[in-house]
């Protein structure tokens, strides 16, 4: 690991560990932003030395600073070489970065449980780019004991909006004169919600005004945060106590626009170098590797290679569909033969069965 990687990987993991200590402090003065700031500072050591440690720059061209969070996050979903982040990843860095930022430079009320929702997703997902670029373990890297702690932990996207939704109504009752509090506790929800649909994370008090009247007006909750009835919240059954993830439900699509949109955030990004990250179609492999086309969609559908977004992508030009594989299904489909008969698997396949 080269010397700056090391010292980036060093001071993500200390970002990390201070944040979830700072959680679990039985003090909340300034406990909420102490934790966001840290574990966004931490994911943006992280990002740093991924990309460094994948080969890429983390500062441009004469530039006198490197890379900010967000270019960060742009360059680790769309760079093709050296590409680590899935679209879900991306959605939930951006929700931390948000919640961060309206933190830091405004007034956020979150609640406790909504709070250990978002710190316990951004452990998870900590670990799993940990293991993804560095092969590396989090549970080695940190005390028995870190771990986020919370009494009040629910774990479904429901509940946590039926929940604060209540609570925001109270204090928007008929003479409470208490709207800069309920907006406060809405902006979390809002800025969560944005982050999801690809839109700007931090909301102007027209549109949480709009929202706020929306829900007092007896509108569903779905119907007005669109974008956090489309995901749900998943958990590891082989490590529950460092997997909780935010996954994306059949419900609104990441939209895929060009750079600079007013109002786009990272993930709403035209990808330009996706097709130079999905390179190969199922003719190429099967010359790379020796092997029929059919014999390759055999494998490839035993690996369930098409359900993984690293490996495989459709892609719709004009009229046409595009199905592409990137490089890393080569390696994935010599290491399955090297341990599979594939015999067995084309004769399953050829009968129609499902692996």
């Amino acid at each position: 690991m080269r010397r700056e990687v090391r010292l980036l990987h060093g001071k993500a993991l200390d970002s990390l560990v201070l944040s979830i200590e700072h959680f679990n402090r039985p003090d909340d003065r300034g406990r909420v932003s102490t934790v966001l700031i840290l574990l966004d500072h931490g994911f943006e050591m992280l990002l740093k030395a991924s990309i460094l440690h994948r080969g890429g720059k983390i500062r441009d061209r004469k530039a006198r600073e490197t890379l900010g969070f967000d270019a960060c996050v742009r360059k680790a979903l769309s760079d093709a070489s050296i590409k680590f982040l899935s679209e879900e990843q991306a959605l939930t860095l951006q929700t931390i970065n948000g919640l961060r930022d309206a933190a830091q430079h405004h007034l956020i009320d979150i609640s406790e449980a909504q709070f250990y929702i978002h710190v316990q997703t951004g452990v998870t997902l900590f670990r799993d780019l940990l293991k993804a670029v560095f092969d590396e373990d989090l549970s080695a890297k940190l005390p028995a004991r870190v771990l986020p702690i919370s009494t009040l932990a629910p774990l479904d996207i429901t509940t946590l909006f039926e929940t604060e939704i209540e609570e925001i109504k109270k204090l928007l009752a008929p003479k409470k004169r208490r709207r800069t509090e309920a907006y406060a506790r809405l902006r979390p929800l809002a800025i969560f919600d944005a982050a999801i649909q690809g839109q700007k994370l931090q909301p102007t008090v027209g549109e949480l005004r709009r929202q706020s009247n929306d829900l007092l007006a007896g509108k569903a909750w779905q119907d007005v945060f669109i974008g956090a009835a489309s995901v749900e919240l998943t958990t590891d059954p082989n490590a529950p106590a460092l997997s909780l993830r935010i996954t994306k439900k059949d419900g609104i699509p990441v939209h895929l626009v060009p750079e600079g949109t007013p109002g786009a955030s990272v993930v709403a990004v035209k990808r330009v170098n996706e097709l130079g990250y999905y390179s190969l179609g199922a003719k190429q492999i099967a010359h790379k590797l020796g092997l029929s086309i059919p014999k390759v969609l055999a494998i490839v559908e035993y690996l369930g290679l098409r359900k993984k977004t690293d490996f495989y992508k459709e892609f719709r030009i004009g009229k046409s569909l595009f199905k592409r594989y990137s490089p890393k299904t080569i390696e994935e489909i010599q290491s399955c033969l090297q341990r599979a008969n594939m015999r067995q698997i084309w004769k399953a396949y050829k009968k129609g069965k499902s692996f």
